[in-house]
């Protein structure tokens, strides 16, 4: 067996060759570098490598994009050597749940990922990915550049209202096959599963057949279905199950997005929506599920209207408004809904963008309703909440979660981290989550709180996004993955982002390497557009 000095002569010796292979350089004769052996050597790091495992010290060294080496590298020649000094290094953040198709070419450089220690998105959620396509949304990351890495699911929305518009039916036969068709074409593409967002237009009005036929589809190419869930309340467990039946029935994995219990009248639920989830895959089905670590979520204020009331978009959602009769039944239903989740007011839907009226940014519908002169009742606070959706809907955030569900959530072991954010670019007052969520998992939840240890926070946020997804040389540091690496204090880590002023970069991250490229130092960001697509198993 060799020593530990034989072991380090013979790799520095070998990553030299590497390096002067072309100029036959190697051979018994002794061997004169004229070249740096590799590009990156991080030096004196405690590496936490992805797995779970606990972490050790030692040295990463990269070149041309891949992790070459790991241990105590000695005397190893770089071009670059970066000092970690005690602090973690650890594999790219993979967020599992991202919505940037609208977004991320208007800011390529991604600034609010990046500087939160993500260096991989997973977009194409809640039944949304890019209308032009997969192929077409690929192509253009490669032609204009991007700082990130990007896989995308497929969106049954989009495949939907590309085949049948927003109607609310269901689907002929011969419309069935052409979305699957879609589908299929999408993973050829490179797309890594099937996502639903069965809130939303059209694929509120699909019954559960529908979307097992797309998920099939899916299936053939090796996908995972991946689930914004058709009710995250009071029949949060009916929607669960229809999640779990699909999977079932097409032979897949099942991804739930950003699993929560909302509304004070569930808060409590999450012992019985995760027991759900434990004896799914006691019975065999791989499932798992995605978290953000908020009490309140973001989407637009159009869910809290009625499903009937939504369909053919928002200029017809406008016409019902304007018709008394219709618009007496929507508010009708919307106070049912209210009183059966336990609502005293409307206090906790906050406006985080409202185009036509941008004053409303920031406020909640409580205060709005008493700015306009309204009486502060419920039945007055729909009126202004449908004021708003019929003057062009508004972005919304709703503290509707309680934090005794978010921590229960968070400490099982099988959640990943998803910010279900998009690239944001200073406008509007948007989630927070946008900016801190990988920050807020290792400050709040890791230090000062502890529901889990750090090397856990890292395995969800890197190997086990990589393995849902398939993302097979990403997640971990090891050498030959790609070198996809961040470093940060863990003892100062911290999300800055609040709610009322959202649009704070996260701090306690010193280098973020993105496919062997510096693409943040020290709290900025160089500019490099070194992020790729990462296409799905069919692709591949």
């Amino acid at each position: 067996m060799l020593s530990t000095r034989s072991t380090l002569r013979r790799l520095s010796f070998l990553l030299a060759c590497a390096a002067l292979l072309t100029l036959g350089s190697c051979g018994n004769a002794p061997l004169q570098v004229k070249e740096p052996a590799v590009d990156l050597l991080i030096r004196n790091g405690r590496i936490v490598d992805g797995s779970g495992n606990a972490w050790v010290r030692g040295d990463v060294a990269v070149r041309g994009g891949r992790i070459v080496a790991m241990g105590q590298l000695g005397t190893v020649q770089a071009r670059r050597v970066f000092d970690a000094r005690d602090h973690i290094v650890a594999p790219g953040f993979i967020d599992t749940h991202a919505h940037i198709e609208g977004n991320l070419f208007a800011r390529p450089t991604a600034d609010n990922f990046v500087h939160d220690g993500v260096t991989t998105l997973i977009t194409g959620n809640c039944g949304a990915s890019d209308e032009l396509g997969i192929k077409a949304f690929f192509e253009r990351m490669a032609k204009e550049g991007v700082s990130v890495n990007v896989a995308s699911l497929v969106g049954h929305n989009t495949v939907r209202k590309q085949v049948m518009g927003l109607e609310r039916r269901a689907a002929t036969p011969a419309e069935q096959k052409r979305m699957e068709t879609l589908v299929d074409q999408a993973m050829d593409d490179g797309a890594v599963g099937l996502s639903t967002g069965l809130i939303y237009l059209p694929g509120l009005y699909s019954d559960t057949p529908e979307v097992v036929g797309l998920a099939r589809a899916a299936a053939r190419h090796h996908g995972v279905y991946a689930s914004h869930i058709r009710d995250e309340g009071s029949k949060v467990v009916e929607a669960i199950n229809e999640a779990l039946d699909i999977g079932r029935q097409a032979g897949l994995p099942v991804q739930i997005s950003h699993f929560k219990v909302g509304a004070p009248a569930n808060w409590g639920r999450s012992r019985e929506t995760l027991a759900l989830i434990e004896k799914a895959r006691a019975d065999g089905l791989d499932v798992t599920i995605d978290q953000y670590p908020y009490t309140a979520s973001s989407t637009q204020l159009s869910v809290v209207l009625p499903d009937w009331a939504v369909e053919g978009g928002q200029a017809a959602i406008a016409k019902r408004l304007a018709d008394p009769a219709d618009r007496a039944r929507i508010a009708a239903d919307i106070l049912k809904s209210a009183q059966r989740n336990k609502r005293p007011d409307f206090s906790y839907a906050v406006v985080a963008r409202h185009a036509p009226e941008p004053a409303l940014n920031g406020r909640n519908l409580s205060q709005i309703n008493q700015q306009r002169g309204r009486p502060a009742t419920m039945e007055a606070e729909i009126q202004t909440l449908l004021d708003i959706v019929q003057a062009g809907g508004a972005q919304m955030t709703f503290h509707g979660m309680s934090e005794e569900d978010v921590r229960r959530i968070m400490a099982w072991p099988f959640a990943m981290v998803g910010a279900d954010g998009g690239v944001q670019s200073g406008t509007g007052m948007p989630h927070p989550r946008s900016y801190g969520t990988n920050a807020r998992v290792l400050g709040k939840y890791v230090r000062e709180e502890q529901v889990m240890r750090l090397e856990e926070a890292v395995r969800r946020m890197t190997s086990l996004a990589a393995q849902r997804f398939q993302l097979n040389d990403r997640g971990l540091l090891r050498p030959g993955y790609a070198a996809d690496i961040v470093i940060f204090d863990d003892k100062t880590v911290r999300d800055r982002a609040t709610f009322e002023h959202p649009h704070q970069l996260s701090e306690g991250f010193d280098l973020v390497v993105i496919n062997g490229v510096v693409t943040m130092e020290a709290g900025k960001h160089s500019g490099a557009k070194a992020g790729a697509a990462l296409r799905g198993p069919a692709a591949r």
